[in-house]
Protein backbone atom coordinates (compact mmCIF):
# COMPACT_ATOMS: atom_id res chain seq x y z
CA UNK A 1 0.00 0.00 0.00
CA UNK A 2 1.21 3.51 -0.74
CA UNK A 3 2.79 5.07 2.32
CA UNK A 4 4.76 2.14 3.66
CA UNK A 5 7.92 4.24 3.28
CA UNK A 6 7.38 7.98 2.82
CA UNK A 7 10.15 10.31 1.65
CA UNK A 8 9.69 14.04 2.27
CA UNK A 9 11.71 16.56 0.30
CA UNK A 10 12.55 19.33 2.76
CA UNK A 11 13.57 22.89 1.96
CA UNK A 12 13.60 25.92 4.23
CA UNK A 13 10.33 27.53 3.18
CA UNK A 14 6.61 27.11 3.72
CA UNK A 15 6.33 24.48 1.00
CA UNK A 16 9.07 22.42 2.61
CA UNK A 17 7.36 22.54 5.99
CA UNK A 18 4.02 21.63 4.44
CA UNK A 19 5.57 18.67 2.62
CA UNK A 20 7.12 17.50 5.87
CA UNK A 21 3.82 17.81 7.71
CA UNK A 22 1.95 15.87 5.03
CA UNK A 23 4.61 13.15 4.86
CA UNK A 24 4.55 12.80 8.65
CA UNK A 25 0.76 12.53 8.62
CA UNK A 26 0.77 9.88 5.89
CA UNK A 27 3.40 7.81 7.69
CA UNK A 28 1.42 8.14 10.90
CA UNK A 29 -1.75 7.03 9.12
CA UNK A 30 -0.19 3.97 7.51
CA UNK A 31 2.27 3.12 10.26
CA UNK A 32 4.98 3.44 7.63
CA UNK A 33 8.60 4.53 7.78
CA UNK A 34 9.38 8.23 7.36
CA UNK A 35 12.50 9.57 5.67
CA UNK A 36 13.37 13.24 5.21
CA UNK A 37 15.91 14.54 2.70
CA UNK A 38 17.54 17.76 1.62
CA UNK A 39 19.30 17.90 -1.75
CA UNK A 40 22.40 19.96 -2.48
CA UNK A 41 24.43 20.55 -5.67
CA UNK A 42 27.41 18.26 -6.26
CA UNK A 43 30.98 19.26 -5.45
CA UNK A 44 30.12 21.99 -2.93
CA UNK A 45 31.13 21.08 0.65
CA UNK A 46 29.54 24.26 2.02
CA UNK A 47 26.21 23.32 0.41
CA UNK A 48 26.39 19.89 2.01
CA UNK A 49 26.88 21.53 5.41
CA UNK A 50 23.89 23.80 4.83
CA UNK A 51 21.82 20.75 3.90
CA UNK A 52 22.73 19.06 7.18
CA UNK A 53 21.68 22.18 9.07
CA UNK A 54 18.32 22.12 7.26
CA UNK A 55 17.82 18.52 8.32
CA UNK A 56 18.34 19.57 11.93
CA UNK A 57 15.50 22.08 11.43
CA UNK A 58 13.30 19.33 10.00
CA UNK A 59 14.04 17.07 12.95
CA UNK A 60 12.98 19.85 15.33
CA UNK A 61 9.69 20.24 13.44
CA UNK A 62 9.00 16.52 13.88
CA UNK A 63 9.09 16.85 17.69
CA UNK A 64 11.30 13.80 18.17
CA UNK A 65 9.08 11.54 16.07
CA UNK A 66 11.31 8.90 14.44
CA UNK A 67 12.58 9.64 10.94
CA UNK A 68 15.61 8.76 8.84
CA UNK A 69 17.46 11.90 7.76
CA UNK A 70 19.35 12.04 4.46
CA UNK A 71 21.63 14.58 2.81
CA UNK A 72 21.53 13.85 -0.90
CA UNK A 73 23.73 15.21 -3.67
CA UNK A 74 21.93 15.90 -6.92
CA UNK A 75 21.83 18.07 -10.03
CA UNK A 76 18.39 19.34 -9.09
CA UNK A 77 16.11 18.61 -6.15
CA UNK A 78 13.71 16.42 -8.09
CA UNK A 79 16.51 14.33 -9.58
CA UNK A 80 18.17 13.94 -6.17
CA UNK A 81 14.94 12.87 -4.49
CA UNK A 82 14.26 10.32 -7.21
CA UNK A 83 17.72 8.78 -6.89
CA UNK A 84 17.44 8.63 -3.10
CA UNK A 85 13.93 7.16 -3.15
CA UNK A 86 15.12 4.31 -5.35
CA UNK A 87 18.13 3.68 -3.12
CA UNK A 88 16.24 3.56 0.19
CA UNK A 89 13.11 1.87 -1.11
CA UNK A 90 10.61 4.69 -0.55
CA UNK A 91 7.27 4.15 -2.27
CA UNK A 92 6.07 7.77 -2.27
CA UNK A 93 7.89 11.11 -2.54
CA UNK A 94 6.18 14.13 -0.95
CA UNK A 95 6.95 17.68 -2.04
CA UNK A 96 5.34 21.02 -1.35
CA UNK A 97 4.18 23.92 -3.48
CA UNK A 98 6.41 26.93 -4.23
CA UNK A 99 5.83 30.08 -2.22
CA UNK A 100 3.72 32.76 -3.84
CA UNK A 101 1.06 30.46 -5.30
CA UNK A 102 -2.66 30.50 -4.63
CA UNK A 103 -3.40 29.40 -1.08
CA UNK A 104 -5.13 26.04 -0.93
CA UNK A 105 -3.97 25.05 -4.41
CA UNK A 106 -1.01 23.04 -5.65
CA UNK A 107 1.80 24.78 -7.47
CA UNK A 108 4.26 22.78 -9.55
CA UNK A 109 7.84 23.87 -8.96
CA UNK A 110 10.94 22.55 -10.67
CA UNK A 111 11.35 19.56 -8.33
CA UNK A 112 7.72 18.50 -8.67
CA UNK A 113 7.82 18.98 -12.44
CA UNK A 114 10.81 16.63 -12.72
CA UNK A 115 9.22 13.99 -10.50
CA UNK A 116 5.84 14.19 -12.26
CA UNK A 117 7.52 13.28 -15.53
CA UNK A 118 10.07 10.67 -14.49
CA UNK A 119 9.67 9.28 -10.96
CA UNK A 120 9.44 5.53 -10.43
CA UNK A 121 7.64 6.09 -7.11
CA UNK A 122 4.29 7.68 -6.40
CA UNK A 123 4.51 11.47 -6.09
CA UNK A 124 2.36 13.35 -3.57
CA UNK A 125 2.01 17.13 -3.55
CA UNK A 126 0.81 19.37 -0.73
CA UNK A 127 -1.26 22.48 -1.53
CA UNK A 128 0.05 25.88 -0.53
CA UNK A 129 -0.84 26.63 3.09
CA UNK A 130 -1.69 22.99 3.82
CA UNK A 131 -2.10 21.83 7.41
CA UNK A 132 -2.68 18.09 7.90
CA UNK A 133 -6.02 17.30 9.54
CA UNK A 134 -6.38 15.28 12.73
CA UNK A 135 -7.51 12.40 10.52
CA UNK A 136 -8.00 11.67 6.84
CA UNK A 137 -11.64 11.18 5.91
CA UNK A 138 -11.80 9.85 2.33
CA UNK A 139 -9.78 8.73 -0.67
CA UNK A 140 -10.95 9.94 -4.08
CA UNK A 141 -9.75 8.52 -7.39
CA UNK A 142 -9.97 10.62 -10.55
CA UNK A 143 -11.30 8.03 -12.95
CA UNK A 144 -11.25 7.52 -16.72
CA UNK A 145 -11.81 4.04 -18.09
CA UNK A 146 -8.35 2.81 -18.99
CA UNK A 147 -5.97 0.27 -17.46
CA UNK A 148 -3.91 2.76 -15.45
CA UNK A 149 -7.04 4.12 -13.76
CA UNK A 150 -8.35 0.62 -13.09
CA UNK A 151 -5.05 -0.12 -11.32
CA UNK A 152 -5.46 3.08 -9.30
CA UNK A 153 -8.99 2.05 -8.28
CA UNK A 154 -7.72 -1.32 -7.06
CA UNK A 155 -4.89 0.22 -5.01
CA UNK A 156 -7.11 2.98 -3.61
CA UNK A 157 -9.84 0.50 -2.65
CA UNK A 158 -7.33 -1.63 -0.78
CA UNK A 159 -5.93 1.45 0.96
CA UNK A 160 -9.42 2.66 1.92
CA UNK A 161 -10.23 -0.77 3.33
CA UNK A 162 -7.02 -0.89 5.37
CA UNK A 163 -7.38 2.69 6.62
CA UNK A 164 -11.13 2.38 7.27
CA UNK A 165 -12.12 5.40 5.18
CA UNK A 166 -14.64 5.69 2.34
CA UNK A 167 -13.66 5.56 -1.33
CA UNK A 168 -15.04 7.88 -4.01
CA UNK A 169 -14.59 7.67 -7.78
CA UNK A 170 -14.93 10.90 -9.75
CA UNK A 171 -15.12 11.26 -13.52
CA UNK A 172 -14.93 14.62 -15.26
CA UNK A 173 -17.73 15.63 -17.61
CA UNK A 174 -16.33 18.86 -19.00
CA UNK A 175 -17.79 21.13 -21.63
CA UNK A 176 -20.87 20.62 -23.78
CA UNK A 177 -21.20 16.83 -23.94
CA UNK A 178 -24.34 15.05 -25.06
CA UNK A 179 -26.64 12.74 -23.13
CA UNK A 180 -25.11 9.72 -24.83
CA UNK A 181 -21.61 10.60 -23.64
CA UNK A 182 -22.87 11.30 -20.13
CA UNK A 183 -24.55 7.91 -20.03
CA UNK A 184 -21.36 6.22 -21.21
CA UNK A 185 -19.38 7.91 -18.45
CA UNK A 186 -21.93 6.74 -15.87
CA UNK A 187 -21.66 3.18 -17.22
CA UNK A 188 -17.87 3.38 -16.90
CA UNK A 189 -18.23 4.51 -13.29
CA UNK A 190 -20.60 1.62 -12.56
CA UNK A 191 -17.97 -0.84 -13.81
CA UNK A 192 -15.31 0.90 -11.72
CA UNK A 193 -17.53 0.65 -8.64
CA UNK A 194 -17.79 -3.08 -9.20
CA UNK A 195 -14.01 -3.30 -9.59
CA UNK A 196 -13.51 -1.44 -6.31
CA UNK A 197 -15.95 -3.71 -4.49
CA UNK A 198 -14.23 -6.82 -5.82
CA UNK A 199 -10.77 -5.51 -4.88
CA UNK A 200 -11.34 -4.90 -1.17
CA UNK A 201 -13.69 -5.63 1.70
CA UNK A 202 -15.71 -2.42 1.38
CA UNK A 203 -19.43 -2.15 2.04
CA UNK A 204 -21.64 -0.50 -0.62
CA UNK A 205 -22.03 2.48 1.71
CA UNK A 206 -18.25 2.95 1.71
CA UNK A 207 -17.92 3.34 -2.06
CA UNK A 208 -19.46 6.11 -4.15
CA UNK A 209 -19.12 7.56 -7.64
CA UNK A 210 -20.05 10.84 -9.26
CA UNK A 211 -19.65 12.93 -12.38
CA UNK A 212 -17.95 16.28 -11.87
CA UNK A 213 -19.57 18.57 -14.43
CA UNK A 214 -18.48 22.03 -15.52
CA UNK A 215 -17.35 24.20 -18.39
CA UNK A 216 -13.73 23.31 -17.63
CA UNK A 217 -11.72 21.20 -15.18
CA UNK A 218 -11.43 23.93 -12.55
CA UNK A 219 -15.18 24.63 -12.62
CA UNK A 220 -16.02 20.93 -12.40
CA UNK A 221 -13.81 20.42 -9.36
CA UNK A 222 -15.04 23.63 -7.75
CA UNK A 223 -18.61 22.30 -7.81
CA UNK A 224 -17.56 18.99 -6.26
CA UNK A 225 -17.51 18.34 -2.52
CA UNK A 226 -14.01 18.32 -0.97
CA UNK A 227 -14.24 17.91 2.80
CA UNK A 228 -11.28 18.38 5.12
CA UNK A 229 -9.17 15.25 5.20
CA UNK A 230 -9.55 14.30 1.54
CA UNK A 231 -6.76 12.65 -0.46
CA UNK A 232 -6.96 12.59 -4.26
CA UNK A 233 -5.32 9.86 -6.34
CA UNK A 234 -4.55 10.21 -10.05
CA UNK A 235 -3.11 7.68 -12.47
CA UNK A 236 -0.28 8.49 -14.84
CA UNK A 237 -0.91 9.11 -18.52
CA UNK A 238 -1.12 6.19 -20.92
CA UNK A 239 2.00 7.73 -22.48
CA UNK A 240 3.99 6.97 -19.33
CA UNK A 241 6.77 4.42 -19.52
CA UNK A 242 6.22 1.27 -17.45
CA UNK A 243 6.60 1.91 -13.71
CA UNK A 244 7.10 5.64 -14.17
CA UNK A 245 5.04 8.74 -13.47
CA UNK A 246 4.01 10.88 -16.40
CA UNK A 247 1.27 13.43 -15.85
CA UNK A 248 -1.03 14.10 -18.78
CA UNK A 249 -2.55 17.45 -19.72
CA UNK A 250 -5.95 16.89 -18.08
CA UNK A 251 -4.43 15.38 -14.94
CA UNK A 252 -2.15 18.41 -14.61
CA UNK A 253 -5.22 20.66 -14.73
CA UNK A 254 -6.83 18.48 -12.05
CA UNK A 255 -3.73 18.73 -9.90
CA UNK A 256 -3.63 22.52 -10.16
CA UNK A 257 -7.34 22.87 -9.33
CA UNK A 258 -7.59 20.30 -6.51
CA UNK A 259 -8.01 21.77 -2.99
CA UNK A 260 -6.38 18.78 -1.28
CA UNK A 261 -3.18 16.73 -1.49
CA UNK A 262 -2.81 14.76 -4.72
CA UNK A 263 -0.91 11.50 -5.22
CA UNK A 264 0.09 10.52 -8.75
CA UNK A 265 0.80 6.80 -9.21
CA UNK A 266 3.37 5.42 -11.64
CA UNK A 267 2.07 3.37 -14.52
CA UNK A 268 1.69 -0.19 -13.29
CA UNK A 269 1.95 0.82 -9.61
CA UNK A 270 1.76 -2.11 -7.19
Amino acid sequence: MIGEHVLAGYVNDAGGREALGLADAIAGLTGGRLSVATVHPPGLPAAAGEARALLDQAADLLDDRPADLHVQEGRGVGRGLGVLASRIGADVIVVGSPEGGARGRIGVGAAADHLLHSATEAVMLAPSGYTPPDEFTRITVMYVRRPQCDDAVIRAAQAADRLDVPLRLVTLAVGDIGDGETERLRDDLALALRLAAESADLTPEDVSAELAEGDDVAAALHDTDWPTGELLVCASSEDAAAHRVFLGEVALKVLRAAPCPVAVLPRGYF
